[in-house]
């Protein structure tokens, strides 16, 4: 096969020890209704949607993402995305190389010009041995975990403190940990006779974060000990009740913050934190900033 037609991505096997992500761009990004130019990437790219409907033309199929959901687009793959949500669409878009072996200055580096292209420069996917490839499958459902991991990088990525760099390659590799894992996490949910009941109570606690939901409360809505609560959200969720609450509690602070006008203290209680100061010392101790300074970035990106 000459090196025109090869079959991209191209994947090397790697122990999870050589894996070495680099980010080479992380941002948020507001875009219109419309297609975007179909085109290739010479690294991959994560593409998260934070707020609407968007569609990837890929491989000769369709995909349709919806809020929550984020896809791979891997090295060397044609694609096109579209936004179909009005009036627009609101998204965490994360350029990286597995194995830091490109350098990035410009968004040209990272856009194949067809009329030059650069074989050599096309990064390659790390697959460990008796793992299906992350790009196998390229929609994934993200946990309120992972959505905090794209958040924490995009604030890396942007303000740049000192060793930054160390941070962005650490939540990349716990990025791409959780996408590795979710195939196992989401066939364990089958097999409880309580997995049901569990996902109907979480969608419950995103959709009303600010009700003063407890361990106790939710046995008891379970019909279980607080112990087997614990672990069935252990299992399935990968964190206990009390972490995922304050995950998703922390994830609404965080969109209000973003998307409204809202006075420091409403937020805290429309998102389960009625005292303001507890509400900011809460977020000040997992976001690293201030509510307010969140905001203060938030609208800079």
């Amino acid at each position: 096969m000459s090196p025109l037609q090869r079959d991209y991505p191209v994947q090397r096997i790697a122990n999870y020890k050589e894996w070495s992500p680099n980010v080479h761009y992380a941002q948020f990004q507001t875009l219109p209704p419309g297609k975007l130019p179909r085109r290739r990437l010479y690294d991959f790219e994560l593409l998260y949607v934070c707020r609407g409907e968007a569609t990837t033309y890929m491989d000769d199929k369709r995909y349709t993402l919806k809020t929550g959901e984020l896809i791979m687009l891997p090295a060397g793959v044609y694609h096109q995305n579209e936004v179909v949500s009005r009036p627009e669409a609101r998204f965490i878009g994360i350029h990286f190389d597995f194995f830091n072996e490109l350098t990035i200055q410009t968004e040209a580096d990272m856009v194949v010009n067809e009329e030059t292209v650069q074989l050599h420069k096309f990064a390659a996917e790390a697959c460990a041995e008796g793992m299906t490839p992350l790009s196998a499958t390229p929609v994934y459902s993200s946990s309120s975990a992972a959505v905090q991991l794209m958040e924490q990088l995009v604030h890396e990525f942007t303000m740049r403190p000192p060793g930054y760099e160390l941070i962005c390659k650490a939540l990349m590799l716990q990025l791409l940990t959780h996408l590795l894992r979710s195939p196992y996490l989401n066939s364990s949910r089958h097999v409880s006779i309580h997995g049901d009941k569990l996902r109907e109570l979480m969608k419950q606690i995103e959709a009303s974060p600010s009700e003063p939901w407890s361990n106790s409360g939710i046995a008891k809505q379970m019909n279980l000990s607080i112990d087997h609560t614990a672990k069935l959200f252990k299992q399935m969720v990968g964190m206990p009740p009390n972490q995922y609450i304050q995950s998703i509690r922390l994830r609404e602070a965080r969109k209000l913050l973003r998307e409204t006008d809202c006075s420091i203290e409403i937020v805290g209680t429309q998102s389960g934190y009625p005292d303001i100061h507890y509400f900011s010392r809460t977020f000040r101790k997992y976001e690293g900033i201030s509510p307010r300074e969140y905001r203060k970035l938030s609208r800079m990106l």
